[in-house]
């Protein structure tokens, strides 16, 4: 696999020079600052290579191009957006960049309860508690007929946790849950967060699934035309939240999605952290079910708490947690064996270590939560360690 990092831009507090000493061979990141609905211009792209470039490095995956709310929602000026997604593809094109990384969750992109929880080895980790999360949702948002989504036991769970909840802690919630798209400005109060989840009202799941059909109908024929690779992050949890349907969470979701836009540019990033967090996805089994489509790789571990769906989980270790690294990067190598046996230009899958526990001196850095220095400089040492393994001749690899 091709090792990457995500960088989010000059303002990381992890450096280009980090990520060089970390040994990765590319980077990947985006436009935060442009804003979503825009199309991104051929200077700005530019930039950020030289940028890239200046650091020893090159961009070689964009994490993300963020799809508007109006897209997903089909109001507003989502036909704009759409065209304005499309010409930035064709510019990233031109500047030779050819794997996109989007998501299609509504409002809540990537959502923790806790960015910075204590593990019992005293490294901080992010985590989603699920009562906690609850007692938001019934308590601090008050979202109208939220006590009809959760069993009866929960709802009393999260009535007690709230009571006990200080003034710091409830707001700290709201934080880090309306904490938007990592790398980006955007974020939620209360009032604007109640305001999104209302205009989803009417949009189920079957109808958000059409939605993301008919954006992929209009954007990935001109992926396909100039050459990117595009591929859907899953949910992440994978579930619904918030009275707000998640369509990427299962290996029959995907499966739906891939079935009806049926070509290789139409593709999956395989998180095994996201996927991970519900018990009954296999990630190895998913690997293999999709690997001809899988563009990207997100490598990370959780332990849940339960087994519940939903549950409480937490971000452990890249080798502990619920899914067999071993067994996934497997699939994986195994994948990039039969490309090259067919001599595809792209049979080196980028991967990246995502996320990662805050470990030694990534406790006073500062970073980007989920993404300190050190704590990713181990888990892509555990995970190369396990592809190099895996691909000596002594266990039937390629030297």
């Amino acid at each position: 696999m091709r090792h990457t990092w995500r960088w989010f831009g000059p303002v990381d507090r992890v450096t280009l020079r980090d990520a060089v000493q970390a040994g990765v061979q590319g980077i990947v990141t985006a436009l935060h600052h442009v804003p979503t609905g825009a199309a991104w211009s051929v200077e700005a792209i530019r930039q950020r290579q030289d940028e890239v470039r200046a650091g020893g490095l090159a961009w070689e995956v964009v994490e993300s191009i963020p799809v508007s709310e109006a897209i997903k929602t089909q109001t507003g000026d989502w036909r704009a957006h759409v065209a304005n997604w499309a010409l930035t593809l064709r510019r990233l094109a031109d500047c030779g960049i050819r794997t996109v990384c989007y998501n299609f969750m509504p409002v809540l992109d990537w959502t923790r309860t806790d960015l910075r929880w204590e593990t019992r080895q005293q490294a901080r980790a992010m985590r989603f508690d699920l009562p906690d999360f609850v007692a938001f949702d019934l308590h601090v948002l008050q979202r109208p007929g939220a006590g009809e989504d959760y069993p009866e036991a929960l709802v009393d769970e999260a009535g007690r946790r709230f009571a006990a909840m200080s003034d710091a802690r409830i707001a700290e919630l709201g934080r880090n849950i309306g904490a938007g798209l990592p790398g980006s400005a955007d974020g939620y109060t209360l009032a604007q967060l109640a305001e999104w989840l209302r205009s989803y009202q009417g949009i189920d799941a079957d109808r958000l699934r059409r939605h993301l059909v008919d954006f992929l109908t209009q954007v990935v024929p001109v992926a396909e035309a100039v050459g990117i690779n595009l591929c859907a992050h899953p949910d992440d949890p994978p579930w619904p939240l918030l009275g707000l349907p998640r369509i990427l969470s299962t290996g029959a979701d995907y499966a739906h999605v891939l079935g009806q836009v049926d070509v290789r540019a139409n593709g999956v990033t395989l998180c095994s952290g996201s996927l991970g967090a519900r018990g009954d996805n296999d990630l190895p089994q998913l690997a293999r079910a999709f690997a001809e489509r899988i563009h990207f790789v997100h490598l990370r571990n959780v332990t849940r708490e339960t087994a519940t769906m939903p549950c409480s989980f937490y971000e452990d270790e890249h080798l502990e947690g619920g899914t067999d690294m071993v067994a996934l990067i497997a699939a994986l190598l195994a994948e990039e064996k039969r490309r090259r046996a067919e001599g595809r230009a792209d049979h080196q899958i980028p991967m990246r270590p995502d996320h990662g526990q805050e470990i030694l001196d990534d406790l006073t850095r500062g970073a980007q939560p989920g993404y300190p220095a050190i704590g990713r400089l181990k888990g892509l040492a555990e995970l190369r360690g396990i592809e190099r393994a895996l691909s000596h001749p002594l266990l039937g690899g390629a030297a």
